[in-house]
């Protein structure tokens, strides 16, 4: 009984969060439903704000760390790339990550715009207040997101962002909007992509510098350390915050059985999208680079797949899934301590998945519709968001904002997806240390041949000094 006692405590402490999530759901759920039914859906909307003030201060919270969270956390880890020894490992590496996320992303817009899981399906449409969205063309929108990846003043870019304003000619309608009047104007949104470029750059510059910026470096890192232990506080924060949000929205929601319905489907759609990634697409990419059985790596990494399942956190599971890889896969520990640490921080499938469903999701709730523009943008802004997203269960409700705020979304929508994100985080933890164990055996195997030539050259070096050695005792001094 005392060691089912001790266990059933661990447990529980492990899960806290969870637990502590779901019952914020639960209780908001029922909070929200009992406070709808007293008058019959009469809340007036100062009423529906005083009920959402705590929820929005939580959102407050988190929109403020998205900026340090990110940047940091992208300057880190490229930083301590060493592309002179390890260079094939960083470009197949690099490469590896780029696609698997491309393809993440791309399956997730694919599944959201196909099977439309926001879209309202009953006769009556107007559940949800569309959003005015902005007279603009692709081709606009295209090129302001490449304007604003390079800024002319980077301090204006952690709060403002470029955007081109069209105006129709004064005096007549003209309904070619290609043939309006061009402007533009800074808006107040956070310009995340233009922050993104500028930490990658300066990353690759630290890694170049090598020894000239250690204390950089070493700089950064700490900061690095803080802001995440700074959102860890936050993300304990998430159940009271959660509570208050659920329950003002389920007040304003004019059909509360049309959102279930939508809910319900969003997250099939996002769980079969996460574990075809997982289970799938990237078993397929293993076995086309090593042609080995990919399965049996999923077998190797079982305790690490149940640690991520119980933690929902990548940075908790990296000992872990550095352990399967080493004694049950065999993979080179020069390989591990260099792939995974770096993969656990800016190689989020089932994240970037994930941000672009949601994204796409609120958007339909919404009524709001997106243009290719706007769709590239979400994809774009889903990456940085999966890259930023830090290793902590739930960290994801912090880098959401920031993709909803690129299409112009109100942040408080996050709560429409609150209620099921506690589960669906634990399949992208899966997912995630997944994509990093396959990125791993990808690596060791096509930079095999330069691991082997390092463990060669330094039996040379030493052989040669001690040929040295000899020569200079045999002149007798």
């Amino acid at each position: 009984m005392t060691n089912k006692r001790v266990k059933c405590m661990s447990c529980m402490r492990t899960n806290l969060l969870t637990i502590l999530t779901l019952i914020g759901v639960v209780v908001g759920s029922v909070l929200g439903i009992i406070l709808r039914s007293t008058r019959d859906g009469t809340w007036t909307e100062r009423e529906v704000v005083y009920i959402q003030f705590v929820g929005d201060l939580f959102l407050r919270i988190l929109k403020g760390l998205v900026l340090p969270l990110i940047v940091s956390t992208l300057i880190a880890a490229i930083g301590t790339l060493d592309l002179s020894v390890s260079g094939k490992m960083a470009r197949v590496g690099g490469t590896y990550y780029v696609i698997t996320t491309t393809i993440a992303i791309i399956l997730g817009i694919v599944l959201a715009v196909t099977i439309k899981p926001g879209a309202n399906r009953s006769s009556d449409s107007g559940n949800q207040p569309e959003i005015s969205v902005r007279n603009v063309t692709t081709v606009d929108t295209l090129l302001d997101l490449v304007r604003n990846m390079f800024p002319p003043n980077y301090v204006q870019a952690c709060t403002q962002q470029y955007q081109t304003v069209l105006t129709a000619p004064a005096g007549y309608d003209e309904p070619d909007i290609y043939k309006w009047k061009m402007g533009e104007d800074y808006v107040d949104s956070m310009n995340i992509i233009g922050c993104v470029v500028a930490a990658v750059a300066f990353g690759i510059a630290i890694s170049s510098l090598k020894e000239q910026a250690i204390h950089v470096q070493q700089f950064i890192n700490d900061f690095s350390v803080i802001i995440m232990k700074i959102t860890s506080w936050v993300i304990w924060l998430s159940p009271v915050g959660v509570l208050f949000l659920i329950c003002a929205k389920l007040i304003e929601i004019d059909d509360l059985a049309v959102l279930v319905g939508q809910l319900g489907l969003y997250f099939v759609t996002v769980l079969g999208g996460i574990l075809f990634h997982g289970f799938v697409i990237l078993p397929i990419l293993y076995f086309l680079a090593v042609r080995k059985n990919p399965y049996i790596l999923v077998r190797n990494m079982g305790q690490a797949i149940a640690t991520a399942i119980g933690t929902s956190s990548s940075s908790a599971t990296l000992p872990v899934t550095i352990r399967c890889m080493e004694d049950f896969h065999g993979v080179d520990k020069r390989v591990t301590r260099f792939i995974l640490p770096i993969g656990a921080t800016i190689n989020m499938d089932g994240t970037a998945l994930y941000e672009a469903t949601a994204a796409i999701f609120i958007s339909q709730l919404r009524g709001m519709s997106l243009s290719f523009g706007q769709v590239i943008a979400v994809a774009i802004t889903a990456t940085a968001a999966s890259i930023g997203a830090a290793g902590i269960p739930q960290a994801g409700l912090v880098t959401m904002v920031m993709v909803l705020d690129t299409i112009g979304l109100p942040a408080e929508d996050v709560s429409l997806i609150i209620a099921v994100d506690w589960l669906l985080d634990r399949f992208r933890t899966v997912v995630n240390i997944m994509g990093d164990a396959y990125g791993a055996a990808i690596i060791a195997h096509y930079a095999k041949d330069e691991l082997a030539q390092i463990e060669v050259e330094p039996e040379e070096s030493h052989q040669k000094s001690n040929g040295e050695l000899t020569s200079v005792n045999d002149t007798g001094l």
